[in-house]
């Protein structure tokens, strides 16, 4: 773990990789956000797809492989995308969920058709735009890193500008429409964010795996909080660890792609969340349901003590735990019985036998009356 430590802060690739996997989970954790929570979390997919056609074109038009520029005909690509998405589903009959499958297939099909055709060209150049397919982080420069940082920024104050707004967008559109908000221009600005957050990390986990890192994080920190603003810190909490945690793991041994584990690092973040967050966690649910289960046996037990009560003379009489099990449908009674006795409504007389107390025979009484 040292030696990792170590490896984080002064070597050089680590480092760099680190930062640029931190930059990605952070910028698109905190807007994948706005995504999960309006169901649309196939847009990061059918976006990061429609990046590809963009990369290309922007190669063959410049020649240049700087980040900058491939960045810029990616958001390009990605937000014409975008555009189509709105008019398709504004102007026809097309589900969304159909319309993003469109998007997603024609815009990546023609990418590959652009990057087949430059892979059978003689130019040298063109190598390495394959990468974008599934990312290649450890390419990551120092230069690559600031950019990723300045553009997903960007992103980020306008968000924070547009905050207000984009939770209208998000929980109710008609009521922000009708105070005056342009929640069409609203919607397009949010996915144009969304399609920044996705062309920053194409080079680092590819086009096949960007969707993962929209939506994973929000999915993940949706687990732990109701409220907009801790989910939407939890999320590029949740991006950023993972961004780190995948750029020292695959530093470990060869063939360990970052990209791939980065996700993997992110999907086990998620599956923590489901299973363990206090407010959605299955296991937490689980535990809750058996609790309730036994708590709903405390007036069962207490009144077949009070049934047996009445058969003697003495209505504080014990009775052996045995006989309430087999007046008791369901197994529990002697830890129904302990809850009971803490409540002061039963006590122990030995090893098994039971009766009620004076308060406990008022409250079973209550209850039989109420039940006649």
């Amino acid at each position: 773990m040292l030696e990792l430590l170590n490896d984080l802060l002064f070597d050089y690739t680590i480092r760099t990789v680190a930062l640029g996997a931190a930059t990605l989970g952070l910028v698109s954790g905190a807007l994948g956000t706005f995504a999960v929570l309006r169901r649309q979390s196939l847009l990061g997919d059918a976006m990061s797809h429609a990046a590809l056609p963009g990369v290309v074109i922007a190669f063959m038009l410049t020649g240049s492989k700087a980040p900058l520029v491939l960045i810029i005909g990616a958001a390009i690509a990605g937000w014409l995308g975008t555009l189509c998405l709105i008019a398709i589903v504004r102007y026809s009959r097309i589900k969304e969920d159909s319309a993003l499958g469109l998007i997603l297939s024609v815009f990546f099909g023609l990418g590959l058709m652009l990057l087949t055709f430059l892979q059978r060209s003689p130019d040298a150049r063109q190598a390495g735009l394959s990468n974008f397919l599934f990312g290649q982080a450890a390419t990551l420069l120092e230069r690559d890193v600031v950019t990723m940082a300045v553009v997903g920024g960007l992103a980020l104050l306008i968000m924070a500008f547009l905050w207000k707004e984009f939770k209208l967008l998000s929980f109710d559109q008609d009521f922000g429409a009708s105070l005056g908000f342009p929640m069409r221009a609203l919607e397009v600005v949010l996915m144009s964010l969304f399609v920044i957050a996705i062309v920053i990390g194409l080079q680092a986990v590819g086009v096949i795996l960007m969707s993962a890192m929209l939506v994973a994080p929000a999915a993940a920190a949706r687990q732990w909080t109701d409220r907009l603003s801790v989910m939407v810190l939890l999320a590029a909490v949740f991006g950023a660890i993972s961004g780190v945690a995948g750029a020292m793991i695959s530093s470990l041994g060869r063939g360990l792609a970052t990209g791939p584990v980065v996700v993997l690092c992110i999907s086990a973040i998620v599956l923590i969340s489901l299973l363990f967050a206090p407010n959605r966690g299955l296991v937490w649910a689980w535990g809750r349901r058996q609790q309730n289960r036994r708590r709903l046996r405390l007036k069962p037990v207490l009144r077949d003590l009070y049934a047996l009560a009445n058969q003697h003379d003495d209505p504080y009489y014990a009775h052996p735990i045995a006989t309430l099990r087999t007046t008791t449908a369901g197994g529990g009674v002697h830890w129904t019985l302990t809850i009971l006795a803490e409540l002061g409504w039963v006590q122990r007389i030995d090893q098994t036998h039971w009766a009620l107390t004076p308060e406990g025979y008022a409250e079973a009484e209550r209850l039989t009356i109420e039940i006649e």
